[in-house]
């Protein structure tokens, strides 16, 4: 993974986790350790689901570019439903307070959208790769076949 990359996935899973741990301990004191599991396995679905999603993304831009957006959209979709399954799989669990899952499942998921937006827009990224054949010629395009 290239180092923009690493950069951006850091800069959008420490904020969440910051506002999962927030979550877990308010959880904890408003529905005991229940809640706070709950917290805690939310904000872990988040950032596992949505660092795979930014990790496949990445790929997707590098090998196959004229998808990138398609890909995006049909990502995020998948994610949203994934997550929206994941409440309504664990709405009467006895593990953990699904209230508290549910929450912190939006919460995290926002500040994670929130966080990877920011990372983006204050990441410098080349968006045209540079040409190696004009740097080398001076700047000045090779034209074979033409004097000057």
């Amino acid at each position: 993974m290239p180092s923009n990359d690493v950069r951006i996935l850091l800069q959008a899973a420490v904020p969440t986790a910051a506002v999962g741990a927030v979550a877990a301990v308010v959880s904890a004191v408003v529905a005991g350790g229940k809640g706070a599991i709950g917290a805690a396995v939310a904000t872990l679905v988040v950032i596992v689901f949505m660092g795979l999603g930014l990790y496949v993304l990445q790929r997707t831009a590098t090998s196959l570019p004229h998808l990138f957006q398609a890909m995006g959209l049909m990502l995020y979709t998948a994610q949203i439903l994934l997550l929206f399954i994941f409440v309504a799989l664990f709405k009467n669990t006895t593990l953990f307070n699904p209230k508290a899952f549910a929450l912190t499942l939006v919460a995290t998921t926002l500040a994670w959208i929130g966080a990877q937006a920011r990372a983006h827009m204050k990441s410098k990224i080349l968006y045209v790769e540079p040409d190696s054949t004009s740097s080398s010629t001076g700047g000045q395009p090779k034209n074979p076949g033409h004097s000057s």
